[in-house]
């Protein structure tokens, strides 16, 4: 089923949502046998097969015993979880052993394009590392190694860098809409962009604003403002400004 140092030529992909379908396209445009099947199906044989779970982080154990208590046993046996580490995995009694493969990218459906985004894989064995890297690389993706001690600090960066990006602007949005300002997220766009795309290039040194420039009096107003118009923002812009002088000063 699979070979030291290369992708999987057939995949059975528990979990037809948007991870799983997503990455079911994705293998299957890159040649790799694909069978999607249910979450329901934990009594199937995946006897000496390549599986890869897509489910919640909460049913990966139970689905790993139930594969373990059933007839045959997996080749190998994977999650897409950033969280998670390997050890639910163990109770599948996968042959080669167990891996993770997670897309740090958004998937807002099941059609998510892959190509050139980074996956964070582990492995327990080297067969295990290699058919992650491997498989990652046949998606379009680019592995990278995160240790096990380190998965939950690394899932955590991803969703400050994605979930709570959204939880910002919305928040900016949200002022300017309570001032009156029609399609906020519009006339918000062209900075974001451009925003983040200085940040990309230059880090820390792309901050620009009133907080950079060390001016806390025009600081002092926004917070006035803010508490007049969205009373609730204020802890938030509190925090960010904190951190934001810190940053600045570093």
């Amino acid at each position: 089923m699979t070979e030291t140092g290369s992708a999987p030529t057939a995949l059975s992909i528990v979990g037809p949502g948007r991870a799983g379908g997503s990455i079911a396209s994705a293998a299957a445009r890159a040649g790799v046998e694909v069978n999607l099947i249910g979450r329901e199906s934990a009594d199937h044989s995946f006897d000496g097969q390549c599986l890869l779970l897509c489910l919640p982080d909460a049913d990966i154990a139970a689905f790993a015993a139930s594969v373990g208590a059933g007839e045959g046993r997996p080749k190998l046996i994977g999650h897409v979880s950033g969280a998670t580490p390997l050890d639910p995995l163990l109770a599948a009694g996968a042959a080669d052993g167990c891996f993770s493969l997670h897309p740090l990218q958004t998937l807002p459906d099941g059609q998510a394009d892959l190509i050139g985004a980074p996956a964070a894989i582990a492995g327990s064995s080297e067969q295990a590392r290699a058919t992650a890297a491997g498989l990652a690389r046949v998606l379009g993706m680019l592995p990278f190694e995160v240790d096990e001690g380190d998965r939950v600090a690394y899932h955590a960066a991803a969703s400050i860098a994605s979930n709570f990006l959204v939880t910002l602007e919305q928040s900016a949005a949200d002022l300017l809409g309570g001032i009156g300002v029609e399609n906020p997220r519009e006339v918000l766009a062209p900075l974001v962009r451009r925003s983040l795309e200085n940040w990309i290039a230059d880090g820390p040194a792309a901050l620009t604003g009133p907080i950079a420039r060390g001016d806390e009096h025009t600081v002092e107003r926004h917070r006035q403002a803010i508490s007049q118009s969205e009373p609730g923002l204020l802890p938030l812009y509190d925090a960010l400004a904190g951190a934001t002088r810190k940053m600045g000063a570093a």
